[in-house]
């Protein structure tokens, strides 16, 4: 198995926080919207407010709203405590917190909350004021503010997307230096994700052999306290357990958020992520956003149907029923290999690994330019891309130029003339030619001039 991988960057996170209504919200969209590119070609993909991966002066990093944590109706929170909760998760999780006020309403006893807790994290903080509209608004702000200890605040106004460059400069320049996803190059990291109450910690326990005790009972756990390494025949394994961030669900309030950090931390340090559902259940929204966030990483991708021992005792539906199901639901995760087992029982719990070592091997595969260009020589000819404004396409060299996972270069006379439904063709033309079950292609096209075969 070729574990000798190039060295993998994982992008750090950047949390807005801050308490309801100063605009955290408002402040993600204008970011996202006007001044970050979103790096996304994944068909299919559903993005809500909470995560944006993106990219600012050549730095790419995770955004993370922390708004729209909403109540439910047997939730006894009070926002105050909500609001401290989400602090905590920022601060503990987040590589930079981006700490949000109302310039305007100046400050509130709810702030002060919030800044109790931002005093004690380790990471860096941007104090922002958000709402800075008014020329009176600028000038009384920064006395009242900076005596929060975090230096005068950078104004800005979501609604007019003033200072909104500023403050990205401020957050790349904050950022920590880019890292590897793991510091050893021969091991192989595998995340563990789900909803709640999937049986995460189970599985994670059947495929370690022993109970262990899940260090996360509260949020905040620090990531190394539920990483495990173990050998699997030859290799070397390092289990990124993400079962903590479900815990206690009643002591904070709504689980969107409170799983983004630390799903957001494991998917970015994984190599393969493995997405727990239940077989009982099937997929539901949050599997897809989970899948979506994967992929958007980048990582290789297997769906392991847990309980299936219960599914199988109803003996309601078969296993290609919920296959058939799964694929409809999450058609841009087709590639996936999905596996059922019961963690609790062990049944079939040994088909998870070599899916692993078989997705673990595909990430590294690399195709012969030679057999590259005849499959995708074979592919045009047979089927040609449709012409726009009587403008045929021409793909006259293919290569891959990367693996971890597979990044393969088209060159073409237009890029503009590729289709979203034929990059999708070219991709099923290259996974029915080639090993690549689990993993996602990236498929980019560059111009060349046709009369000298010039780039």
């Amino acid at each position: 198995m070729a574990l000798e991988t190039p060295l993998r960057m994982r992008p750090a996170t950047v949390a807005i926080v801050g308490r309801p209504n100063v605009g955290k919200s408002a402040l993600f969209n204008r970011l996202v919207g006007r001044r970050l590119a979103i790096v996304d070609d994944t068909p299919g993909v559903t993005r809500d407010r909470l995560y944006a991966l993106a990219e600012w002066r050549g730095r790419i990093f995770s955004l993370v709203d922390t708004a729209g944590i909403d109540v439910a109706p047997n939730d006894n929170l009070d926002i105050a405590r909500r609001t401290r909760a989400q602090a905590e998760i920022a601060a503990r999780e987040a590589d930079v917190v981006v700490f949000v006020v109302d310039a305007a309403e100046g400050l509130s006893p709810l702030d002060e909350d919030v800044v109790a807790i931002m005093r004690r994290t380790r990471h860096p903080v941007l104090l922002v004021a958000n709402k800075a509209e008014s020329e009176r608004v600028k000038l009384e702000m920064p006395g009242e503010f900076a005596r929060l200890g975090f230096g005068e605040p950078l104004a800005v106004s979501a609604l007019h997307g003033e200072g909104t460059g500023d403050l990205l400069d401020a957050i790349v320049e904050r950022l920590p230096a880019e890292s590897t996803a793991t510091d050893d190059k021969t091991e192989l990291a595998i995340a563990i994700v789900g909803r709640p109450n999937v049986g995460k910690s189970s599985l994670v326990n059947a495929l370690l052999g022993e109970e262990r005790t899940i260090v996360a009972d509260a949020p905040g756990t620090t990531r190394d306290a539920i990483d495990t390494l173990f050998q699997f025949h030859e290799h070397k394994i390092r289990l990124i357990d993400t079962a903590g961030m479900w815990r206690r669900q009643s002591h904070h309030g709504s689980l969107e958020y409170y799983s983004s950090l630390r799903a957001l931390s494991a998917i970015a340090r994984c190599d393969i992520a493995i997405l727990v559902i239940d077989s009982m259940e099937g997929i539901l929204e949050q599997d897809r956003r989970l899948a979506g966030i994967i992929l958007e990483e980048r990582k290789g991708l297997i769906i392991a149907g847990n309980k299936w021992d219960l599914a199988r005792e109803l003996g309601e539906f078969q296993q290609a029923d919920l296959i058939e199901v799964i694929r409809e639901q999450i058609p841009f995760a087709a590639f996936a290999p999905i596996t059922f087992l019961s963690a609790l029982t062990g049944r079939r719990l040994g088909s998870l690994m070599p899916a692993v070592m078989k997705v673990a091997n595909n990430l590294d595969r690399r195709v012969i330019t030679s057999q590259l260009n005849d499959v995708i020589r074979s592919a045009v000819y047979a089927h040609p891309a449709p012409a726009h404004h009587g403008k045929p396409l021409r793909i006259f060299y293919a290569a891959q130029v990367e693996t971890h996972p597979p990044r393969f270069l088209l060159h073409c006379n237009d890029p503009d003339l590729v289709t979203m439904a034929y990059r999708r063709f070219l991709e099923r033309t290259l996974r029915e030619n080639f090993d690549f079950e689990g993993v996602p292609l990236t498929l980019e096209f560059r111009p060349r001039r046709e009369e000298n075969g010039d780039e």
